[in-house]
């Protein structure tokens, strides 16, 4: 896309547009919102560069590999967090009964392996999104048909 106005506009709402999806994401177990949300905003800002302006800046953000390998991050920190409660004598995702420190009610780590679980999974979201963002873009040719792929 060639319009200034777009670019401009997306340069300057972008950063706001990821901070709150790491407020979303963070937050999560406080208030409406949590990992998946969170990271759909985030990795949705991620897209709006990439549309924005084009793949290469996009990808100068996040690389189709460097998200592929942080969504299969994510998804390894989900089950590791899940398989520590059960090394800790809980149930797979246990918080509390594993034995997760659990603070004041109300402060940001208030909620033992449920913040740390938020925020693989927002990262997994993330991730996700702009592996399948790019996934989308490269099955097209320049003309917008769809690319036949062998095997």
């Amino acid at each position: 896309m060639e319009d200034q106005i777009v670019r401009l506009t997306s340069r300057l709402v972008v950063p706001f547009i990821q901070l709150y999806g790491i407020y979303v994401i963070v937050h999560g177990h406080l208030s409406p919102g949590g990992g998946f949300s969170g990271g759909a905003i985030f990795g949705a800002s991620l897209v709006l560069i990439a549309v924005s302006f084009n793949l290469e800046a996009g990808a100068k953000q996040v690389s189709p590999q460097s998200a592929s390998i942080l969504e299969s991050g994510g998804a390894l920190g989900f089950a590791l967090t899940g398989l520590a409660a059960v090394v800790m004598g809980g149930s797979y995702l246990a918080n509390r009964a594993a034995g997760f420190p659990i603070g004041v009610t109300g402060d940001l780590f208030s909620s033992g392996a449920i913040f740390i679980i938020t925020l693989f999974l927002g990262a997994k979201v993330a991730s996700t999104i702009v592996t399948l963002f790019y996934n989308i873009i490269e099955g097209e040719k320049k003309d917008g048909t769809p690319e036949k792929h062998s095997g």
